[in-house]
């Protein structure tokens, strides 16, 4: 039994933990390396052409083919266990998605169950199965062997060659290859075995002794994308959206890209080390303008080398030279549970990834704005302080943040009572302005008996164990903490139910909730994590979901507001870490950045690649985390992050307060003007949002994917688009005096605060303006914006609203408005409206694009369009004719933004045509 720590011990060694938060930037040592890492080293070890598995006994079963892995010659003596058939299953779905399952034969009893991730898939993907009926046969590059194909969907069909192992999707009319998996023969799968005499299974790293009770489990296999200029996704890396290779010719050491949730503060950029979640998809692009994607399902860590042209030479081959981008993906257990995504465009590839693991969660309109955050508002008075402050200086907010210091001695679920003795009367004072609060709730467990929270939990059983048996017990904010076993659904469930008015005490309906540490962070444990032989439900070890724990945390916790509002509201979550399917349960940030330039630039490409992966709902700390920025920097992150899918502003402990009229006067403008100008596009933004939850697409993207065939875009990070209408460029450097814009296409683009037109498929080098950052809106399109500003969204939410038309070379363009009551799910039965306005032929008409909503709840706004603006066409008229009703309105000229400013130009504006959003309309301009 150890001996009780006294609470001065406790409090020594968490100051010795923020002391080296503040002091290091980055604690190399803190961590494994691949070759510290021992299934990493076996796997990069291996040379290509090792695999000694071929394919034999292949069937129709169920609708899907099965067939067995069976080694090609006899085992060495003392190897038989290693040389057991794999059972390898091959399953089809509609859209083009290939769903590929390898994993020891159950019949033969191995030693446990190998994890398999549960929960991640949506129910409704199962509905898309497509049966395989039959299976022909064909002869594959002259083998020995006949090779079986499967229909996959129109224009594509799947190649198991059997002599040599290899799985591809091609292209029915060429046979050209899209996708394959182990062409270069580096599939390796480590078969659990018993342990035999002198075998050391235990790994050590620095203090830390890992029993792997288990021994090797590994995983490994090649993985080509045929057609490919580059790849993208598996984040979380502070990298590129398109991956640098970590192998090959010229290339040096590199280590692979890290797929490991861990708390990694002020984290480098241009690393391949993981950072706080992790999503096993890769996409390719390349010049044809296609895409095509691959997704393997599996919790325990990855390594994953993007392998340079030439690799191969190392080898001492030399293969085919293709237009091709081959990878080597390894993971330390688990089984083959891999989807191929066919595409062919890059839009296509996200929605089928998820219809997988489930479309993007549709947000409240509130958590859509603005967000005010930082470690942390000392008390009630400070939080009213900072409230009325927002107001004095007019600048809208919505969200204010709590983090740990609010809590009963990081107790989660308490407050403390001399700070904030009266949380639910401060919760009200903001509800009054339309406003929310979130509180922090992390996953670990202050170990203290008079803690309800603890003793329940301790009493049920319900937390992980450490390798013995016994609860598991690491250090966090409170000190000695336990974790709860968020694997298992009955726990799950019992975490959901802490959210309730009854067990959450002071919790109003307006506190939404904030998942920090959930990767989870031990400060005392190996990598600032959980052991690996750690035990969860089932006997399942911690390797084997270690990249799961946060999502299966964020999702009770989205669950518990779900319960709590008797399913009626839409909870709000922020999640730290992450995993395939997180993008049902809320939001996620990039974590723990620092306020320096750098760490600016590269939130794009961190943003892009999480949204090409699924989760749209995703931002940046703006000003940075760690650190006291200097206004310019606070301000050009204010001014970027304006375009952030998720807005908040968020700052370390010991940084300098920073609320944005702590900067001076005119700094305060510029900041208060950003935030306007995230306002005014809230109907567009929530218009995008319904976009990717309907259809997976994010939000904010690379150029490239609205621009699949431009290869300028293909590299291009500092700018990105927000839906299909707006281009933004941010600036990553001090006191620059210009910027360059490369404006894709072949239309026109306008700038956003001045109309000004700019033709495409040129880049521009523009005056670096302190007023703004560049964006352009793209000809052809339509956006829908509100120009009064109001203290919060909700007060906003009977605002008129502006339609923006740029127009393009046909004098054509169009554009949609989704809105619905901003809160509830009525929405899912039909209880919202749905407009597409289209610009034609000099006539405007608004489209009712609803499915019908006969016997459904309904939904209605009386709100009404006050200014139509048309950027591209030449004034003359003066009069427009609105039908039905025969009302003529008046065109003039007028400044496109209101109030308006000096420098602006004069746009033709159609004034109040007082059009209501709901109805059919057509305005013809005469």
């Amino acid at each position: 039994m150890k001996p009780p720590i006294t609470g001065l011990l406790i409090s020594l060694l968490l100051l010795h933990f923020l002391a080296s938060q503040t002091a290091f930037s980055w604690k190399k040592d803190e961590f494994r390396n691949c070759d510290q890492t021992p299934f990493c080293k076996r796997a990069r070890s291996h040379k290509p052409g090792a695999c000694s598995v071929i394919v034999r006994d292949v069937a129709v079963s169920d609708g899907h083919l099965t067939a067995k892995l069976v080694p090609r010659t006899l085992p060495e003596p003392g190897h038989e266990d290693q040389s057991n058939p794999l059972i390898l299953t091959l399953s089809t779905y509609q859209d083009g998605i290939l769903r590929l399952k390898i994993d020891e034969d159950p019949s033969l009893h191995p030693r446990k169950k190998r994890f398999e991730v549960p929960d991640v898939i949506v129910s409704e993907f199962d509905e898309k199965k497509v049966r395989i009926q039959r299976v022909s046969m064909e002869t594959i590059d002259g083998d020995a062997t006949p090779s079986s194909v499967v229909y996959l969907c129109d224009g594509y069909e799947v190649v198991l060659r059997h002599d040599p192992f290899e799985v591809y999707v091609r292209e029915k009319s060429s046979n050209v290859r899209v996708i394959s998996l182990n062409s270069h023969q580096l599939f390796d799968f480590e078969q659990l075995r018993a342990k035999k005499e002198g075998d050391d299974w235990e790994e050590r790293f620095r203090s830390h002794t890992d029993t792997r009770p288990y021994g090797p489990q590994s995983i490994t296999f090649d993985l080509s994308f045929y057609g490919a200029d580059f790849v993208s996704g598996i984040p979380e890396h502070a990298t590129s959206v398109a991956l640098n290779p970590t192998k090959g010719p010229g290339i040096g050491h590199s280590e692979p890209y890290r797929l490991f949730n861990l708390d990694v503060f002020e984290y480098l950029h241009e690393s391949p080390f993981g950072l706080y979640g992790t999503i096993p998809l890769m996409i390719s692009h390349g010049k044809s303008g296609k895409s095509c994607g691959f997704f393997w399902l599996n919790a325990a860590e990855m390594q994953i080398d993007v392998l340079g042209n030439g690799w191969d030479s190392e080898y001492g081959l030399s293969l085919p030279v293709e237009d091709r981008i081959d990878t080597f993906w390894m993971s330390e257990a688990g089984i083959v549970d891999a989807f191929f995504f066919v595409g062919p465009g890059p839009k296509d590839v996200v929605s089928q990834y998820t219809s997988v693991t489930g479309k993007p969660a549709m947000p409240q309109l509130f958590a859509t704005a603005y967000h005010q955050c930082r470690w942390n508002y000392r008390d009630e008075e400070d939080v009213e302080h900072v409230d009325s402050k927002f107001d004095e200086f007019d600048i809208p907010y919505d969200v204010l943040w709590l983090d740990i210091e609010h809590t009963d001695g990081k107790k989660y679920f308490t407050w403390d009572s001399v700070s904030f003795p009266h949380p639910e009367e401060m919760q009200k004072k903001l509800a009054a302005k339309g406003r929310h609060m979130v509180t922090i709730v992390d996953p670990h467990v202050k170990r203290d008996e008079s803690f309800i929270l603890h003793k329940e939990a301790s009493e049920k059983g319900y937390y992980v164990k450490d390798a013995s048996g016994k609860d598991y017990d690491g250090w966090c904010w409170p000190g000695s903490s336990s974790y709860l076993d968020m694997l298992s659904r009955e726990i799950r469930s019992w975490w959901s139910d802490r959210f309730s008015y009854d067990n959450y005490l002071g919790s109003t309906p307006i506190l939404h909730i904030w998942n920090d540490m959930n990767e989870p962070s031990v400060f005392n444990g190996p990598e600032v994590s959980m052991p690996r032989d750690a035990l969860h439900y089932g006997g399942v070890e911690h390797r084997e979901l270690h990249n799961s724990y946060g999502y299966y945390f964020h999702m009770a916790t989205s669950d518990g507001l779900l319960r709590r509002e008797n399913g009626r509201d839409r909870p709000f979550v922020l999640s730290r870490a992450f995993f395939a399917g997180t993008q049902r349960y809320g939001a996620v940030w990039t974590g723990d950045n620092t306020a320096d330039w750098v760490h600016l630039k590269v939130s794009v490409p961190m943003i892009l690649t999480l949204g090409l992966t699924g989760i749209s709902f995703v931002g940046a700390d703006v000003g940075g985390f760690f650190g006291n920025p200097e206004p310019e920097l606070l301000v050009r992150w204010y001014q970027l992050g304006a375009y952030y899918p998720f807005f908040r502003a968020h700052a370390h402990l010991d940084t300098k307060r920073r609320e944005p009229w702590l900067f001076g006067e005119r700094n305060t403008e510029l900041i208060r003007e950003a935030i306007h100008v995230r306002y005014m596009l809230l109907p567009y933004f929530y218009t995008l949002f319904r976009e990717a939850n309907t259809t997976g697409i994010p939000v904010m993207r690379p150029l490239w994917m609205e621009f699949p065939l431009d290869e300028a875009t293909f590299r291009n990070d500092e700018a990105f688009m927000v839906g299909n209408s707006l281009l933004v460029q941010g600036i990553y450097s001090e006191r620059a005096k210009h910027v360059s814009v490369y404006l894709p296409g072949k239309e026109s683009w306008f700038d956003f605060r001045t109309g000004t037109a700019y033709k495409g498929g040129k880049a521009y080098k523009l005056e670096a303006s302190e007023d703004s950052i560049p964006a352009f809106q793209r000809a052809g399109t339509i956006i829908t914006r509100k120009d009064r500003y109001r203290r919060s969204s909700t007060q906003m939410v009977n605002d008129p609203y502006t339609l923006v038309i740029a127009l393009n070379s046909s004098q054509a363009a169009e554009g949609e408005l989704y809105v619905d009551d901003g809160k509830s799910y009525n929405f899912l039965q039909g209880a919202y409206i749905h407009r597409r306005f289209v610009f034609s032929n000099g006539q405007l008409t608004s489209f009712n694009i609803t499915s019908s909503n006969s016997g459904k709840p309904q939904f209605s706004s009386e709100c009404v369009i006050e200014r139509i603006i048309l950027l591209g066409y030449s004034p003359g008229p003066k009069t427009a004719l609105i039908e039905p009703g025969i009302q003529k309105v008046e065109v003039d000229l007028g400044p496109l933004r209101l109030p308006s400013s000096s420098g602006q130009s004069s746009v033709v504006t159609i004034r109040k045509p007082n059009v209501r959003i709901a109805d059919d309309w057509t305005l013809k301009i005469l």
